[in-house]
């Protein structure tokens, strides 16, 4: 049985939690469910736990028993940061890029496009002012428009050409200058590899996918797929092929994951 001290019946709050879910959630918790603690110093601080008062606690059990489902809470959208490294807009590493991309929408994902071959990036000189994170880089560029949205993101995307069995110098320039943000972006968070390349010899992905490997490996993150298109030198190559659906299709995975 629910102890109450006001009016309020377990019944009418179930069937409030039923047909006014929102107006629901404000009955019971209120609309600020943060309290301000105080350290032994004195300092107040807002605590990132949410603390409820047991009355409504036990308020919110029976109507949630009466009504027998919780209620539906609002999840976060994921955030995906997509990087890419090809000079050519119609080109077929872009036409992965756009396809992924389509996917992830689908399903929710909230996306941040950054175009490294049409931006302002500065080659890294490692004159070490940032210090791998501790201040800001010297160069003032347009890597302080995508910094942020990398440090914040769930999943960084890396679209690129295969320039002589590596990533191209755009998508290049700025994966060097990760540096100045080394710190922020050492953390676990997701990745994805798109290519496109004119061979298709065994051998065409070992040096790209290899360096690959190491970053992810050293930055702490986790691969979550990859899309290495072969005979795919132009747009209309890889239209022909699997690998824009294979690249739709794990925009369409790995952004709800």
């Amino acid at each position: 049985r629910v102890l109450r001290t006001d009016n309020t019946s377990s019944t009418s709050l179930s069937v409030r939690c039923r047909t006014e879910p929102k107006a629901f959630a404000q009955k019971v918790f209120g609309s600020n469910m943060e309290k301000t603690m105080s350290t032994e110093k004195g300092f107040d601080f807002e605590h990132p736990i949410h603390f409820v008062e047991r009355r409504k606690l036990l308020q919110t059990a029976a109507a949630v028993a009466a009504v027998g489902v919780l209620p539906v809470m609002q999840l976060r959208a994921k955030k995906i940061t997509v990087v890419t490294g090809s000079p050519h807009r119609r080109g077929a590493s872009f036409l992965l890029t756009d396809e992924f991309i389509r996917g992830a929408k689908e399903v929710g994902a909230e996306i941040y496009r950054f175009d490294a071959a049409f931006k302002r990036v500065t080659a890294c000189s490692c004159c070490d002012h940032c210090g791998l994170g501790s201040s800001p880089c010297v160069y003032r560029d347009d890597m302080f428009e995508l910094n942020p949205h990398l440090i914040d993101c769930d999943l960084v995307v890396l679209g690129t050409p295969l320039y002589y069995f590596g990533f191209s110098a755009q998508l290049k320039l700025v994966i060097d200058r990760f540096y100045a943000i080394n710190s922020q972006l050492h953390s676990p968070r997701q990745t994805v590899l798109l290519a496109a390349a004119w061979n298709n010899n065994d051998w065409t992905y070992t040096t790209l996918e290899s360096h690959y490997e190491t970053l992810v490996r050293y930055m702490g993150w986790t691969d979550v797929g990859r899309v290495v298109a072969t005979d795919s030198g132009t747009r209309g190559m890889c239209e022909s092929t699997d690998f824009p659906q294979m690249a739709y299709e794990l925009g369409k995975k790995v952004g709800t994951q």
